[in-house]
């Protein structure tokens, strides 16, 4: 698509929610260059295309993957020993 050919479009929440999959579909496909949700008025959210760096793709499943270490010995699955409100 040409540059200056695609909008920005500004929509309030409420008929967002009725819209949402058509004007995502817009924005994923190059339709709208973006889409800023409104709430009174006022832009408290905006939709843009996810675009993938160089080499790089985006997974939110294990996004946090290598973030954590567990040392040699310890085991995730024992009691802390502590008594929870509910066992009582």
């Amino acid at each position: 698509m040409p540059a200056g050919t695609a909008k920005k479009t500004a929509i309030g929440v409420t008929a967002f929610k009725s819209k949402c999959l058509g004007l995502i579909d817009d924005v994923a496909n190059g339709k709208t260059d973006s889409i800023v949700l409104l709430k009174h008025n006022r832009p408290v959210a905006k939709i843009v295309p996810a675009h993938e760096e160089a080499g790089e793709s985006f997974d939110l499943w294990g996004a946090m993957r290598g973030t954590v270490t567990v040392p040699p010995g310890v085991d995730l699955t024992d009691s802390t020993g502590e008594v929870w409100d509910a066992e009582r």
